[in-house]
């Protein structure tokens, strides 16, 4: 008898298996179209062309044994008959060779199988051995508390055993893998990941393979990529609720009130995808439409959560079809590359929730991984929650805050400007401040230890002049002191001598404001006028006011006969109102009696 092989059976290894056990006996026809796919594919680094060249040596060896011909038939295909294997070019090319031969053609692809037998040709349909991913040697090395194998040519197998944050590396055995035993092992993992419905081969390069074996991670690593074969599989050892992180109902609220840009930040290892996770199954429970975005696809989420892999290798086509699937939230595990900040900030403004996970040491590092990446005037649009994960805890949450002011550390009402400040969640202090100055972006930590220091030390200085006081400190080197208006001349001294002695024994500025004024609060309407601004305040023609911002007095201006007061720009009250008008804030006026 004669038979033919087709790429299938090559890759799958059942031929020599058949030869060596007696159930083939003949003449092995090997098609040279099936072994320049085979070529093909081992010289982009594929695994199957090298698992089928080396089932091609197999079957010469055995068959040299037993007595049998090898034979290589037909023409090699040309380059565009190999670009053209998926859609049947080279099954077509085997198909003749078989019926020229009059053999019988040996495959495991079911679609080759019924053209055969459709032709009138010979055929032999292997079904293909059904191996459960809870059955291949991978899993064996698992131990409940196992959270990922390290397998390495010449070296004994390893893993990390423990809780998250007190993992440790562990020998499994002393005898160390050899090449055979890697290249069996993956073996096993592609056909189980090939025939399991929730497994699938996640990353095919050349030199490297990711596989998603049901919650099992694997990367598997080959030369040219890697100096040795080498298979590292890692699996979720936790899966937790948002409750059980000990998180605040303040939070919570925060994830459910409306669609935000949250980045969920932490070192490696550190349980960022399990609490991404959690947060997925919190929104849904909470009737959120929430899809993920992940490559490889290994978040533990609800059956009702859809995860998408990049469409066509590209993560931005997945998110034009996201954007037309319309999630209430999406998941983005995780965030690398340029490409992936631009596509997240992309899908945020259009209005889509965001949670992205991000490798940091630091909690403020996620952000600064955004700066370059995504204007920084918008990133606070784009993410307004930094949560920060180490060891499978929550450590730090930050929020973000937009706003405009003198920067931290400077003292001139000109040298406003737009700041992002990164606010503890917590405690609510603005723990650094991020502004550009020239042309550098400043990411500037606020020393808290210091300000509240200067607070101290200018209270203790004030309390020898007033009763009653209250101290804002706004930087190192500038604070506003507000006192009872009617002992604020006490405080100034004559001509402000005094007032200037304290801000030389302190070396801070000390802006003196009237404390809590009484008096109902009128709003009025500012306008924009050459070199003033115009406060409409009619009703109070002739009237002395007080002038705020927000709950924050300015300053104090007499309403001329039309109802209006005009401020110069230039001056200190303009500079004042422009800076409260650039944050947004309502300007109040108070009749002075």
């Amino acid at each position: 008898m004669k038979y033919v092989v087709d790429t299938s059976v090559l890759i799958d290894g059942r031929v020599s298996q058949m030869l060596e056990s007696g159930e083939l006996a003949g003449t092995i026809i090997i098609p040279e179209p099936a072994l320049a796919e085979l070529e093909a594919q081992a010289n982009a680094g594929r695994m199957t062309g090298l698992q089928g060249l080396e089932e091609v040596r197999r079957i010469r060896e055995i068959a040299e044994k037993k007595g049998f011909d090898v034979l290589f038939l037909g023409e090699r295909p040309t380059l565009e008959q190999i670009k053209l294997a998926r859609s049947g070019e080279i099954d077509n090319m085997i198909r003749k060779i078989a019926e020229e031969e009059d053999a019988v053609l040996i495959t495991s692809d079911r679609v080759q199988y019924h053209v055969a037998v459709a032709k009138g040709i010979k055929a032999m349909f292997l079904t293909q051995k059904r191996i459960r991913p809870e059955d291949t040697k991978i899993v064996k090395f698992f131990t409940p508390d196992t959270a990922s194998v390290h397998l390495r040519e010449g070296v004994p197998p390893f893993a990390k055993r423990g809780r998250i944050g007190q993992l440790k590396l562990v020998k499994i055995r002393d005898e160390p893998m050899t090449l055979e035993e890697l290249q069996q092992i993956a073996h096993e993992i592609l056909e189980a990941a090939r025939q399991d419905e929730d497994s699938s081969i996640e990353i095919e390069r050349k030199g490297v393979i990711v596989v998603q074996l049901r919650d099992l991670r694997i990367a598997i690593a080959e030369r040219p990529f890697a100096d040795r074969m080498e298979i590292t599989a890692v699996r979720p050892i936790a899966k937790v609720s948002l409750d059980e992180y000990g998180i605040s109902e303040e939070l919570k609220r925060r994830f459910i009130e409306k669609q935000r840009g949250i980045l969920i930040a932490g070192p490696p290892g550190a349980g960022k995808s399990t609490f991404a996770a959690s947060v997925a199954n919190y929104l849904m429970e909470n009737g959120y439409i929430v899809k993920t975005m992940e490559s490889p696809r290994d978040l533990m989420v609800r059956d009702e959560i859809t995860q998408y892999a990049p469409l066509e290798g590209d993560m931005s086509l997945t998110a034009d079809v996201l954007l037309l699937v319309r999630p209430d939230y999406t998941i983005y595990d995780e965030l690398r590359k340029t490409s992936d900040f631009q596509v997240f900030a992309d899908m945020r403004l259009a209005g889509v929730g965001m949670i992205g996970v991000t490798h940091a040491t630091r909690p403020i590092d996620a952000i600064q991984r955004m700066i370059g990446r995504v204007e920084l005037g918008v990133i606070p649009q784009v993410v307004d929650t930094i949560i920060f994960i180490d060891a499978g805890k929550i450590r730090k949450v930050y929020e973000l805050n937009f706003t405009v002011k003198v920067p931290y550390g400077m003292v001139e009402e000109d040298l406003a400007r737009p700041v992002i400040e990164v606010i503890d969640f917590d405690t609510k202090r603005v723990e650094y401040e991020i502004y550009t100055y020239g042309e550098q972006v400043v990411v500037m930590p606020i020393e808290q230890e210091e300000l509240d220091a200067v607070k101290k030390m200018i209270e203790e200085v004030i309390s020898r002049y007033v009763t009653e006081y209250e101290v804002v400190v706004l930087s190192n080197k500038k604070a506003i002191v507000r006192v009872p208006e009617e002992e604020i001349p006490h405080l100034l001294g004559k001509r402000g001598r005094r007032i200037k002695r304290i801000e030389n024994e302190l070396k801070v500025r000390l802006e003196i404001q009237p404390l809590r004024l009484a008096g109902e609060l009128k709003e009025v309407r500012v306008e924009e006028s050459g070199k003033h601004y115009i406060i409409h305040a009619e009703g109070l023609e002739g009237k002395t006011v007080d002038v705020f911002a927000g709950n924050e007095y300015l300053f104090t201006a007499a309403v001329s006969k039309k109802g209006i007061i005009k401020v110069r720009k230039d001056k200190e009250a303009g500079k004042s109102l422009r800076l409260a008008l650039m944050k947004g804030e309502k300007i109040y006026v108070r009749y002075r009696p």
